[in-house]
């Protein structure tokens, strides 16, 4: 059935809780547009997602890591700052797409793993493959020492101006170089919280980095 803010967190139906809540529960539009651009890109050759490390952060419902994992990666993660999220949502998305595709031999994805936290502090548990797991099924997460990630993806997580540092901090850290990409799907300005694809942009820019480069694949901006 449907979760919302107030069966899962005590608060009042919203979009964002500072440090309690950071809209995982939400169905953001720029989710479902990322997915189509993967779909996209995969039909024009230019993404090829068989057997590649896959990290979705910000994930909520989990579509675009789900697309991946149908499309036959071999290894996806999803983190979300709310292991309520991970637990009420993006699981039982995952066991009801997924996995179920996978039991009929429709998927390849080996390794499928739930990461829960702040991301100034997530890579610790996605560097050391210590996922949150759900014990009723048999997810888990192979622990095979470190690659990085060969393709990144989020969706709607540029909102907030202050988070915007670990974020990139966080990207950098999970990238597989020298080949790795990532697909970020956002508005290019955030009202009430500063965000955006711009500010983000500006970051890896002064970073040294180009995001026409092989890091960043497409930026997908929407009217703020």
């Amino acid at each position: 059935g449907r979760v919302n803010t107030s069966d899962v967190f005590g608060v009042k139906n919203s979009d964002l809780v500072p440090g309690k809540y950071e809209g995982g529960l939400k169905l953001w539009e720029g989710s479902l547009d990322l997915v189509k651009t993967l779909n996209s890109d995969i039909k024009d050759d230019r993404l090829l997602m068989e057997g590649k490390h896959v990290l979705e952060l910000g994930c909520g419902h989990g579509l675009p890591g789900i697309y991946a994992g149908l499309k036959g990666a071999g290894l996806v993660h999803f983190q979300d700052f709310n292991a309520e999220v991970l637990r009420c949502l993006t699981i039982p998305n995952v066991k009801a797409n997924l996995l179920k595709k996978s039991s009929q031999g429709t998927s390849t994805s080996r390794s499928i793993g739930f990461y829960a936290g702040d991301w100034s502090e997530i890579d610790k548990l996605l560097l050391c493959g210590d996922a949150v797991q759900d014990k009723i099924t048999n997810l888990r997460t192979e622990n095979e020492g470190y690659r990085g990630y060969d393709i990144i993806l989020m969706a709607e997580t540029v909102y907030a101006l202050d988070s915007l540092p670990s974020l990139y901090r966080l990207v950098k850290k999970c990238l597989h170089y020298p080949s790795g990409v990532v697909y970020m799907a956002g508005k290019k300005h955030y009202f009430g919280v500063g965000g955006g694809t711009r500010q983000f942009l500006r970051l890896v820019r002064e970073d040294g980095k180009e995001p026409a480069s092989c890091m960043w694949r497409r930026g997908l901006n929407y009217p703020s």
